[in-house]
């Protein structure tokens, strides 16, 4: 594994919702927080703004008129587009926050909630991973299995060559599996480690991260080399010569 030495971001928010009243509430309230807040009511709306300024963060309803959450922030990924997203998810079933997840969101939050929540989670995923306990800040790169992870562009280059750009949520876990190589991380460590909350008791966010994360790293998916599973606890990441010397690791894969 090799490492080669990070900053802050601004603060330009845009909510997607229909509900009027509750943007209404919100664009005062994050805006009192020192935030920049634009308001959309459905898709063709959200387009309009992401074509002509930046944002930081999509705070994106799940129940919208039209295009509805889902399908937007899977149009948003495929077209590359890695804006953090938050999702806000009025059904409050669990399979929509994973399906969320898989769709590429970076947090969901069922409704209702205190608006104290959001503001967590929002500066929880525009914080950029780093240590709360006294280890050092991320560095700038870290390369293993001839794959460079770059953490000021958020990237990943493969053996290829081919340059993919990982989402927040995707680039937050990794990032702490990587900055701890070889210590196996319970789900909630490493939830408050890429997050800064704990994981709820049916909240698979982890999961579904790791699961595209072995996607775009694991030679074989299935019998994953570097992210690794530690049964009845959480992951580990198993650097280089471990992950391909060892013939009785002791992490399984998952």
């Amino acid at each position: 594994m090799t490492i080669t030495h990070m900053n802050e971001r601004s603060k330009h928010l845009l909510i997607v919702d229909d509900d009027t009243r509750a943007c209404s509430l919100l664009q005062r309230y994050l805006g009192a927080q020192g935030y920049a807040i634009r308001t959309a009511s459905d898709a063709p709306q959200m387009d309009k703004y992401l074509q002509r300024e930046h944002f930081d963060l999509l705070i994106l309803d799940l129940m919208l008129p039209g295009e509805d959450g889902l399908a937007i922030c899977r149009r948003l990924r495929a077209l590359g587009n890695n804006l953090p997203i938050i999702m806000l998810t009025a059904r409050g079933e669990d399979i929509d926050r994973i399906l969320g997840l898989e769709m590429g969101a970076d947090d969901y939050l069922p409704k209702p909630f205190n608006p104290r929540e959001l503001l967590a989670r929002i500066q929880a995923v525009l914080r950029r991973p780093r240590q709360t306990d006294g280890t050092p800040e991320a560095p700038i790169k870290i390369g293993f299995g001839g794959m460079e992870v770059d953490f000021a562009a958020r990237t990943l280059t493969k053996t290829d060559g081919q340059i993919y750009s990982l989402t927040t949520g995707e680039f937050a876990v990794l990032s702490a599996l990587l900055q701890h190589p070889r210590q196996p991380l319970s789900r909630d460590r490493l939830m408050t480690l890429a997050r800064g909350r704990e994981q709820g008791p049916f909240d698979r966010a982890i999961d579904v991260q790791i699961s595209r994360l072995r996607k775009l790293l694991e030679p074989n998916p299935s019998r994953p080399r570097y992210l690794q599973t530690v049964w009845g606890m959480g992951y580990v990441f198993v650097p280089d010569n471990e992950a391909e010397n060892e013939t009785e690791p002791p992490v399984k894969p998952q």
